[in-house]
């Protein structure tokens, strides 16, 4: 399935674009597939356990895929994944 993936700045300098295709009948796939097209962006999605980061906040068409599954949420063709890292400062 294929679905358009939002990238923040800061991670889309890694992709030389705001958003990318993915190809995945899940957000792990998707984002499996994206570490295998940009190298650089697959260890800032997952640790090295293939897990998402508790830091970094994916949303399936604007829900939280914590709450959906984690990345076995399923992806359907079409869908936005947006890519949300923390942001701590002071």
């Amino acid at each position: 399935m294929a679905s358009t993936v939002f990238l923040p700045a800061i991670l889309a300098r890694l992709t030389d674009a705001k958003s990318v295709e993915g190809n995945g009948a899940t957000v792990g796939d998707v984002v499996s597939d994206l570490a295998t097209r940009y190298p650089a962006l697959g260890p800032r999605l997952r640790d090295d356990a293939g897990q998402p980061y508790a830091f970094v906040t994916i949303y399936l068409n604007d829900e939280d895929i914590r709450f959906h599954g984690g990345f076995a949420a399923a992806v359907a063709d079409g869908d936005e994944i947006t890519v949300v890292p923390a942001i701590a400062g002071g």
